[in-house]
């Protein structure tokens, strides 16, 4: 299969769809480097001010923001409204387990990445699909309690990868920041709601006959509300209508995702050969790939 994303107009666009997992979102329209993780700050960032000669606690950085947690330098960088450049798309299940982790800490259990959710997906820890029954169920009530909470407990994800852009970001104490262009990261959407946004724009593109690359995203957030009053926050999306030239550097990102997807892919599959109940036991390996203290969405 022809993997030259700058060769768009030769007729190679469902190939490369595929490639870039954009056909689920299609359908329902009718490492070579380390990443940094994108993910929504829910809680915002609480600092430290002097009023009067009088120390005050104040939100240096809005709740809702986008945050970038940068592996290179061990530090965060958050930004309301920043905008994405995607290069590939996949699909996985992922369910928290308290004990499992280093040093006994807790730790999520994760499937391989697909470019769809209808096969059987093998984990880190030996099961399918982090334990959830494989096919349709006919009858969710006549479940017993314990496999409905199991069921509850698992999350499908819509795993993106590619480029942030935070153009006016700000540091954990509030601080403007020099803008940060181009820097790939991986963000694992499991939120119901915003599995379902981000899907969007990928469908307008599949729409257009267009690819992931060819298109910014931007990104903003909207405040929600449970009924206990708490608080959390929502992608809203938008696809930029300038239509970005592909290069050859987009070339080399695009096998640079694939290269650390299939890297990914094999620790689970090792991971899933090796497992009776939990075998994980290199360090380095678990830190690379399964966060041990992971924010929700």
């Amino acid at each position: 299969m022809s993997t030259e994303i700058t060769n768009i107009n030769s007729g190679n666009f469902n190939q490369l769809a595929e490639a870039m997992g954009m056909n689920a979102d299609a359908k329902t329209k009718k490492q070579g480097s380390t990443l940094a993780r994108l993910k929504i700050d829910h809680s915002g960032v609480i600092g430290e001010t002097t009023i009067k000669g009088k120390v005050k606690r104040v939100e240096v950085v809005d709740a809702g923001s986008y945050v970038l947690a940068l592996t290179d330098t061990d530090t965060k960088i958050y930004q309301r409204n920043p905008k994405i450049r995607l290069f590939n798309q996949k699909f996985m299940y992922k369910k928290y387990v308290s004990s499992g982790g280093p040093e006994g800490k807790g730790m999520f259990v994760k499937t391989e990445m697909a470019n769809d959710l209808k096969g059987d997906l093998r984990d880190n820890i030996g099961t399918f699909n982090c334990g959830k029954p494989s096919g349709w169920i006919d009858d969710y009530n006549a479940l017993p309690q314990e496999q409905k909470d199991l069921i509850k407990s698992i999350k499908r994800v819509r795993v993106l990868f590619g480029e942030a852009t935070f153009d006016s970001p700000l540091d954990d104490k509030g601080q403007e920041l020099s803008p940060k262009e181009s820097t790939p990261f991986i963000w694992e959407v499991d939120n119901r709601d915003a599995f379902k946004t981000l899907g969007v724009p990928i469908a307008q593109m599949v729409k257009q006959n267009r690819i992931l690359p060819q298109y910014f995203i931007n990104l903003d957030t909207e405040e929600k509300q449970i009924s206990t009053g708490a608080k959390f926050y929502l992608p809203v999306v938008s696809l930029d209508p300038k239509e970005i030239t592909l290069s050859d550097k987009d070339q080399e990102t695009f096998i640079q995702f694939n290269d650390w997807i299939t890297g990914y892919n094999d620790w689970v599959v090792g991971s899933f050969n090796d497992a009776s109940k939990t075998t994980v036991t290199n360090k380095e390996t678990i830190d690379e790939f399964v966060d041990v203290s992971e924010a929700v969405a």
